[in-house]
């Protein structure tokens, strides 16, 4: 029994990650990017240390707006330093941040759900 989720194939869905980048649907790509639904975006971003507002300009103005950004912050779970995160919530914007594997896994559940998501991702090695 197939219990793969119908997705429209106009949908943008993580296939794999890791060596530096990511499989997006049927496309490589190398480095950091931003992903959502419909499109992705390269992301230069190697951690979060140094992430400021500029970096989630793209996420905030989305149209139509997302709900929820799930942060990818590489191998280990951390938080969104306050600024930020206080930023994203003004915008209308929540932010979980966990691994870069479990934000591809949990992205792609959300895009099935047809939710206003949208994934930051740290590429891994």
């Amino acid at each position: 029994m197939d219990i793969t989720p119908v997705v429209s194939p106009d949908r943008l869905l993580v296939r794999s990650y890791g060596g530096g980048g990511f499989v997006i649907n049927e496309r490589r790509l190398v480095g950091s990017i931003l992903l959502f639904p419909n499109h992705v975006e390269a992301w230069p971003v190697r951690g979060l240390d140094a992430l400021n507002e500029t970096d989630f300009r793209p996420l905030i103005e989305e149209r139509p707006a997302i709900e929820v950004v799930l942060v990818g912050a590489g191998k280990r779970s951390t938080t969104l330093n306050t600024v930020l995160r206080e930023s994203l919530r003004k915008a209308g914007i929540g932010a979980d941040v966990m691994t870069t594997g479990a934000a591809c896994r949990t992205y792609n559940v959300l895009v099935a759900e047809d939710r206003r998501v949208a994934a930051a991702l740290i590429a891994l090695q």
